[in-house]
């Protein structure tokens, strides 16, 4: 499972112009989501998964303005 969390401010300074503070959590509970388990047969590491599918959790800012 995989939680996307966005937090945004408007701040308006004239009818037509306001600017956006933006902040974007992706894997916001930095869930990990573990790969196959290795195949090789015969290798110590047999079975055992030593790696991870996707990325951990990021943040992002922004400032958007629009007019």
């Amino acid at each position: 499972m995989n939680f996307d969390f966005t937090l945004f401010k408007e701040f308006r300074f004239t009818e037509g112009l306001k600017m956006q503070f933006r902040t974007e959590f992706f894997n916001l509970f930095n869930t990990p989501q573990f790969d196959l388990p290795n195949a090789a047969i015969g290798a110590s590491n047999a079975g055992t998964i030593t790696a991870i599918v996707g990325s951990p959790r990021q943040v992002q800012f922004g400032l958007k303005l629009v007019f």
